[in-house]
């Protein structure tokens, strides 16, 4: 029988250790509760800190679990089960609203489109499922950096490229755009990655009210905005929609 790897089993239980009680430990508990020298937990835990697994407060020097495994936690929805959930919302919102509409998760650093409806007249279109969308820029990208801790720390921790004159890439003005996203329940993109594109999306949670994707619609900006504005009408089948594919995954009246 193969022996298990020790380093692994002590990082484990040191996991299950923070996730049992509701206050930060500091490294002596830790180390005295898990039977380790300190050298050999402060090992593991600045390891598992690297991975950001777990977070260690500035103030108290204290640890407690780390945002990465909000990411490892719901990787039980499978995309293949969000897009099948958004297959028919996602349909009558390009049908209601004349534009096509992507639905995105975090991926590597950016935003993965995993389905995409296209907008139902006869103009040609390049089907986008795979591709790769920055997070500070598009729509999507900021309702997911708004309400997803994993993908806020990704958008902001690296240098935030301008695509037009109008991305924003300063930290302190996207920060602003986060709290007005989470404000509003909804994000925009007006030409900040595209010239001529305009986006609107929403966030889409599960049962544990834990965001695991966003909805967007997403056309030339002449039709997605009215003198500058945003189309309410459109702001508000986006959010619908985002709210009927995160109750058929259970996460209830929003």
């Amino acid at each position: 029988m193969a022996k298990n790897i020790q380093s692994l089993e002590r990082a484990a239980a040191m996991l299950r250790l923070l996730a049992g009680g509701e206050r930060r430990l500091g490294l002596s508990d830790i180390a005295s509760s898990l039977g380790l020298a300190k050298g050999t937990a402060h090992g593991i835990l600045r390891t598992l800190q690297a991975e950001g697994f777990v977070e260690q407060d500035a103030a108290s020097g204290r640890y407690q679990l780390g945002a990465e495994l909000l990411r490892l936690g719901n990787s039980y929805l499978d995309v293949h089960e969000l897009r099948a959930r958004a297959l028919v919302w996602t349909d009558d919102l390009a049908r209601s609203s004349g534009e096509s509409v992507h639905l995105g998760v975090l991926h590597q650093h950016g935003v993965l489109v995993i389905h995409h409806v296209f907008r139902p007249d006869d103009s040609r279109q390049v089907l986008e499922v795979g591709a790769m969308q920055p997070l500070h820029s598009t729509a999507l990208g900021k309702v997911l950096s708004a309400y997803d801790p994993v993908a806020h720390s990704e958008a902001v921790e690296v240098e935030r490229k301008a695509f037009t004159s109008r991305t924003v890439t300063a930290l302190d003005d996207f920060e602003e755009l986060l709290d007005l996203t989470r404000a509003r329940g909804w994000a925009a993109d007006v030409e900040e990655t595209w010239e001529g594109v305009a986006s609107v999306a929403a966030p889409i949670h599960d049962r544990r009210r834990m965001p695991v994707g966003a909805v967007a619609i997403t056309g030339a900006v002449e039709r997605i905005c009215d003198r500058g504005e945003l189309r309410p009408e459109l702001v508000t089948a986006v959010r619908a929609c985002a709210r009927a594919v995160s109750r058929d995954l259970g996460a209830g009246r929003f």
